[in-house]
């Protein structure tokens, strides 16, 4: 069975950082993807940051650039979101999501398995 547990998330002040944590089991890491994305009240699933195992690419939405990290311990199947320069409008749940198979990373249409997410709080 293929879990994902996130963790990290909490209350910040603006301009603060946090670190999300994406723990993997059940899950072979061959030829896989696995993102990030976020949620806000009212609105809509979008991808935060995905990283491609087949070409080893990384993308990042274009409001995080420069402030989102996305990271691997391999060894632990754990992936990592580091957030820095937070604004209020980062403020949402936090989900992390594998797949091998095709899939959009602007939405996660596509991810096959997802964690139950993680909410993050960024006040002004």
């Amino acid at each position: 069975e293929v879990q994902l547990v996130e963790s990290g998330g909490g209350l910040v002040q603006a301009g603060g950082s946090l670190k999300l944590s994406c723990a993997v089991s059940g899950f072979t890491f061959d030829d896989y993807a696995i993102g990030w994305f976020r949620q806000a009240p009212g609105k809509e699933r979008e991808g935060v940051s995905c990283f491609n195992n087949g070409d080893r690419s990384t993308y990042y939405v274009n409001s995080v650039k420069g402030r989102f990290t996305l990271s691997s311990d391999n060894a632990k199947n754990t992936v990592y979101l580091q957030m820095d320069s937070l604004k209020p409008e980062d403020t949402a749940v936090y989900y992390c999501a594998v797949t091998k198979g095709p899939y959009n990373s602007r939405t996660g249409d596509g991810m096959d398995y997802w964690g139950k997410g993680t909410l993050v709080t960024v006040s002004k």
